[in-house]
């Protein structure tokens, strides 16, 4: 699991607060984010299990809590969350700052 974030990355999108009630079943299973996309797990109130699961790197797993680092989200690599009793939490997204988003036309096709 990486520690730091690559220079050059600007948010672009952020989740609603979760709870332990709230959160999608798809963040308590497997998932990854698309290629060139970054995520920053920010626990508001109590305490969340990240667990890196992908085969391509080592497993981690990390408590996040508000007084934690931020959990970093690697593109690409899966991971999932659970919560540890009550919490609240978000995730940011980012992307490099020369990343443009794909524009479509009236009909739906990328320009």
């Amino acid at each position: 699991m990486t520690t730091k974030l690559p220079d050059s990355l600007e948010p672009y999108k952020r989740t609603p607060t979760f709870t332990e009630d709230t959160v999608p079943a798809g963040l308590l299973s497997e998932h990854s984010t698309k290629d060139g996309v970054w995520g920053l797990i920010e626990v508001e109130d109590g305490a969340l299990r990240y667990l890196v699961t992908d085969p391509r790197r080592a497993a981690v797993e990390t408590l996040l809590t508000p007084d934690s680092e931020l959990g970093i989200v690697e593109p690409t690599i899966l991971h999932r969350v659970e919560p540890v009793g009550a919490v609240r939490f978000h995730v940011q997204f980012l992307r490099s700052a020369d990343a443009t988003p794909s524009v479509q036309n009236d009909h739906g096709s990328n320009l």
